[in-house]
């Protein structure tokens, strides 16, 4: 007989809002820290993927899903919306640009990230984050590896992420 194993997990689903995307951000931290999780970088990914979704994969009257878990030394986000006609693409931005810089930042801060399709229409972006080992008395963690993949990214460490080639033009014709 095979132990049964538990995997921490979180998911829930938020108004596609600027509202929604606060409240991602704000249950995810408390999820964390009621896991003994580091805070600062993952609260940073969900604010960036939960904006991403409800600016770029809104549809109205669907709402996008946040999900958290953990596996082995591995935190999982995943943000999934109903837009999966809009892969997200990193972009150049100017210093003057206000917007536009998310997916770096989640580049950065994440050790792998990338998007999984379907089922349609959805998309999921997701990141990882290697975690420490759990505090004494708080296990959070159940079996290791097996974590599915698509259109991965990859950051090597102490390397800053790459931006994406510049925007390629075509003549009017």
């Amino acid at each position: 007989m095979i132990p049964e194993t538990t995997i921490p997990n979180f998911t829930v689903l938020l108004s596609p809002t600027p509202r929604g995307a606060r409240l991602a951000r704000l249950l995810a931290t408390e999820q964390l820290r009621d896991w003994g999780l580091p805070l600062d970088s993952a609260a940073h990914i969900v604010a960036e993927l939960a904006a991403n979704a409800v600016t770029h994969g809104r549809v109205p009257g669907r709402d996008f899903r946040l999900t958290l878990y953990v596996v082995g030394d591995t935190l999982r986000i995943e943000v999934t919306d109903t837009r999966g006609d809009l892969p997200p693409r990193a972009q150049r931005t100017s210093p003057d640009d206000e917007y536009g810089r998310g997916l770096i930042l989640v580049a950065a801060l994440a050790d792998r990230w990338g998007v999984a399709d379907g089922p349609t229409p959805r998309k999921t972006v997701w990141a990882e984050i290697t975690v420490p080992a759990p505090e004494p008395g708080r296990p959070r963690s159940g079996v290791t590896g097996g974590l599915p993949q698509s259109k991965t990214r990859v950051k090597e460490p102490n390397q800053a992420p790459s931006l994406p080639p510049t925007a390629q033009t075509h003549p009017r014709g």
